[in-house]
């Protein structure tokens, strides 16, 4: 990046995930030639190649901390250190050239590796090129996959990334993907996958009766074709079950935290056991290869925080494969040898054979007939939110990173946004995205310093949400500055607490802005309109103080609408009661209230199991109502009561082509010894006919059908939880004329029980564990909230015509996820200021969103661009488009541009991945969106 003529050699094709950086740095010593596949073991075709993987799972907090995990510390609530496993692993791996191990926390191992002295870094060095130590995802986290967004899981997975390939080389570079924990599977995790380079995918838990079907059919290994959009095999991946979850066969775990015998080889000694093992073991080899497609078999010799003692690990297993291998002589058909997950991914590839096809996902997860895992698609609500994309950061050009990247990066664990830690660790996670959000501030302020000129203070109110921010209730004249982080231009309704009666808004010119006291909570609300990718400043004077008047008397509605929309309720219940788009003369039935679930507490006649952190189980199919009446008032807008623990604002903002329902849910009463799981329910006039969609972590939706799967025979037993699905950004329902979209403001679980119906879960407070691990009730209480915790939320509803649906919610789950950012000044417009910035020449076209715009180094700047319409959705914007890359900045100037895969540690021109054939009848998809770059 300098200063000069702009110049860009060639047009470039940008398939949906490439990524363009200025340039990226990258290892430049030759590659060791003995890591990656070519470090592999020499396997015997004529026999059972059982590959035994060494290996630990290592969550970034869940019983406890991550700091409490790296150092061993509160050892009363579990075992765990994981400092000490590296360094045994280590010491072990350089006794036996044979010997192998796999790692996967790139947290956890750069703590580890800061604190390594040159000599340790060196050896660490020289067993990753020999494949003796192998990274496999290579994420900073193991990330979850129901609950989060595509985005926040591709920069997480940058990190990790990055930080390998520095490090190491391309020997560092994971060829698989390694998602064993995580309780269900979605789609576009896939996809993100096979964009990033990734050979194959291997995880440990799928549906009970998806497994036993699996197992029949021996389709465990199969080729997850993984976007509608992407021509194939661009998110094709090859996907491989494990057989045991990702834990030992039974009988054969030799960590300190096991208690299975050691193998006991001295013959001379009364409790010899060679023979045993061996036969069992066989037993066992065998068993699992009649499941399986090829005469090659995996087994992983490890489970969570396991090899802190490797050597008690790596003793028996050499002697396994030793004593094992020895009957080899006898007839023997079985060959046991050390492995990773990329050298077995090898062997099934030159095996060349045929792979049954997958389109669908791996959602809800069961491990037994009352037992669905879809409970944590709403645990900790209040930790769900996505976080500002922060770009503006960059373009300023006094970058210096910020401390939010790690804090959001550990966030995206398994065990983090997914709600299934501990209460102590939910709160070390808060702690940590506080921090960082403080540094995110610094780095925003410093940027608007610099673009700007101005080194006034700059305010941030993060309690917006709950109507508190100091600067707009004690100051009489201030600035608004409102940063969109989006590529086009956005509007936006502004809602600041205050204390007067009546104001002035002015925009960036002085032209005077439409503005109104909402006097049932002291709320200036006002439109503001901020340029692509850049900020603008509104200014707001008090001009009456006082006391508000007098509330307005209450009022059951008949309806608000705007130009776009209308809404009735009605009188006799103070409920929605109808929608009607008046652009295309549409209109629906519409019914929205509150229930709730009564979390059964594992005492019933069916299954002793209870709803917990990860299990939703409700005691009935029938929910119950909160109330059928609400009480309403209208200001401006239609508020409602339903209970004294729920309330709801219903707005239709001028210019909105979308209602928003603000919803207000606890705390959650258990006086009455019922723990509550809290739903908000649609209930429409469309025709559903049992199917409705969902988003696969914010990108591409997916078709649902009630108690239905695609590849399997599903015996529903769970009538309820068996049909939620996890809900990022958005949901809908259709029939051939109306299609309703709900947009979320973020991670939800939800399903479609009732014909026409839509049903959201909200809150949940449960008083039992469900036996999962966890080891506590999911019952979140706090300072703040000593009664019980309380959420805000909103949901934004549009009604549209199917084929032009997308049109409206696409852009609008963008803009919910990287929502306007505000920052308050005390003073007025001052003419040797700058006020208003953009840091593109044009807007993007509606299909084309920038995803990621970040300073890679002192001279290099990583782009991220993507098509964000699904192949066939929009006859409008469901094609390809162009980006000029010499015309798109304000400020920056490109000399070169060079393409890498979606987690930028691979040069796209440079990337292989394995071919996989499907089997015949599964023929490819139509080909999906593309962008042209010039």
């Amino acid at each position: 990046m300098a200063a000069g003529k702009q110049q860009l050699p060639v047009a470039l094709l940008f398939i949906l995930g490439g990524v363009w950086s200025f340039p990226l740095v990258q290892d430049t010593k030759p590659a060791a030639k003995l890591c990656g596949y070519e470090s592999c073991h020499i396997t015997k075709p004529n026999m059972l190649n059982v590959h035994l993987v060494p290996h630990t799972h290592d969550d970034v907090g869940w019983l406890k901390t991550v700091d409490q995990y790296y150092y061993g510390d509160r050892n009363d609530i579990q075992h765990a250190g994981v400092q000490y496993i590296l360094d045994s692993v280590v010491d072990q791996l350089l006794k036996n050239p044979d010997r192998r191990f796999i790692y996967v926390e790139t947290a956890f191992f750069y703590r580890w590796w800061k604190q390594q002295s040159s000599s340790m870094q060196q050896t660490v060095k020289r067993l990753v090129n020999e494949g003796r130590l192998e990274f496999v995802n290579g994420g900073w986290c193991m990330s979850d996959e129901a609950t989060t967004h595509y985005s926040a899981v591709i920069d997480q997975m940058t990190l990790g990334l990055r930080f390998l390939n520095d490090t190491f080389g391309a020997c560092g570079r994971p060829r698989v993907a390694w998602h064993i924990d995580p309780f269900g599977h979605a789609r576009e995790h896939a996809s993100m996958f096979a964009q990033m380079g990734y050979d194959g995918f291997f995880f440990g838990r799928l549906d009970y009766q998806d497994r036993d079907h699996r197992m029949i059919e021996k389709e465990q290994e199969l080729l997850w074709r993984a976007s509608d959009s992407l021509t194939p095999p661009m998110a094709d991946l090859f996907t491989g079950i494990l057989p045991n979850g990702y834990n030992p066969p039974e009988g054969f775990c030799w960590d300190q935290l096991c208690h299975d015998p050691p193998i006991r080889d001295d013959p001379d000694l009364e409790d010899y056991n060679v023979d045993d093992v061996v036969n069992r073991f066989l037993v066992i080899a065998n068993s699992q290869a009649m499941v399986y497609k090829t005469n090659h078999i995996i087994m992983t010799m490890g489970s969570d925080f396991q090899y802190e003692n490797a050597n008690l690990w790596y003793k028996n297993l050499d002697k396994l494969i030793h004593y094992v291998n020895a009957q080899q002589a006898n007839g023997s058909k079985v060959n046991v040898l050390y492995s990773t997950p990329s050298c077995y991914l090898q062997e099934l590839h030159r095996a060349n054979l045929t792979w049954s096809l997958k389109r669908d996902d791996f959602f809800p997860y069961a491990d037994d007939a009352h037992d669905f895992w879809t409970g944590y698609f709403t645990s900790r609500p209040a930790l769900f939110p996505l976080v500002v994309g922060i770009n503006l950061g960059f373009l300023s050009l006094h970058w210096r990173g910020s401390g939010s990247s790690e804090a959001m990066a550990v966030a995206q664990h398994h065990d983090a946004v997914s709600g299934t830690e501990k209460q102590h660790v939910a709160n070390d996670y808060a702690r940590r995205l506080a921090n960082g959000w403080q540094h995110c501030q610094l780095l925003i302020s410093n940027s608007f310093a610099a673009l700007s000129g101005s080194f006034l203070k700059r305010n941030y109110c993060d309690n917006l949400n709950i109507s508190v921010c100091l600067p707009t209730e004690i100051l009489n004249k201030f600035l608004v500055i409102v940063y969109n982080p989006l590529a086009r231009p956005v509007t936006w309704p502004v809602r600041l607490p205050v204390n007067g009666t009546a104001y002035a808004v002015s925009d960036v010119k002085g032209k005077p802005v439409d503005c109104q006291v909402s006097f049932a909570i002291n709320e200036l609300v006002f439109q503001v309109q901020a340029p692509p990718l850049g900020y603008t400043t509104y200014s707001v004077s008090l001009i009456q103080d006082g006391p508000p008047p007098a509330s307005t008397q209450r009022r059951t509605p008949t309806g608000i609408q705007n130009k776009f929309l209308r809404v009735t309720f009605d009188p006799d219940t103070g409920l929605l009661s109808s929608l009607s788009n008046l652009e295309t003369k549409q209109s629906i039935k519409l019914t929205q209230n509150f229930y709730w679930y009564n979390a059964s507490d594992g005492n019933n006649t069916e299954s002793n199991q209870p709803s917990g952190a990860y299990i939703f189980r409700p005691n009935s199919s029938t929910p119950f109502i909160i109330s059928k009446t609400a009480k309403t008032e209208t200001i401006q807008e239609v508020r409602q009561w339903f209970a004294p623990w729920v309330s709801q604002v219903v707005r239709l903002y001028a210019d909105s082509k979308a209602l928003e329902l603000e919803w207000t849910v606890g705390p959650l009463p258990i006086d009455d010894n019922l723990g509550k799981e809290v739903i908000t329910r649609l209930d429409t006039s469309i025709k559903t006919d049992r199917f409705f969609y969902t988003d696969s972590n914010g990108r591409e939706v997916l078709q649902r059908k009630k108690d239905f799967r695609p590849t399997w025979n599903l015996k529903q037993s769970e009538p309820i939880a068996g049909n939620y699905y996890p809900i990022n950004s958005r949901a809908f329902i259709k029939d051939d004329v109306d299609q309703l979209t709900v947009v979320t403001d973020r991670s939800q679980g939800g399903g479609s029980i009732q014909n026409g119906s839509l049903e959201i879960m909200l809150h949940r407070r449960l008083l039992y564990d469900d036996v999962r691990g966890v080891g506590e009730p999911l019952n979140e209480t706090s300072d703040i909230f000593p009664e019980g915790l309380i959420v805000r939320g909103r949901l934004l509803l549009s009604l549209e015509h199917p084929a032009a649906a997308a049109d409206l919610h696409r852009p609008m789950a963008e803009q919910e996820v990287l929502q306007p950012l505000l920052a308050f000044v005390d003073g007025d417009l001052s003419p040797n200021i700058r006020h208003e910035f953009s840091g593109l020449q044009a807007a993007l076209p509606p299909a084309v969103h920038l995803l990621t715009l970040t300073q890679w180094d002192k001279d290099s700047v990583l782009l991220r661009l993507e098509h964000q319409f699904q192949s066939r959705e929009s006859k409008l914007n469901s094609q390809p488009v162009t980006v000029n890359l010499q015309k798109l900045f304000s400020t920056l100037v490109v000399l070169g541009v060079s393409e890498l895969n979606l987690s930028a540690n691979q040069w796209k021109d440079k990337m292989t991945r394995f071919d996989w054939t499907p089997q015949k009848g599964t023929g490819p998809l139509q080909t999906g969106c593309r962008i042209l770059l010039e």
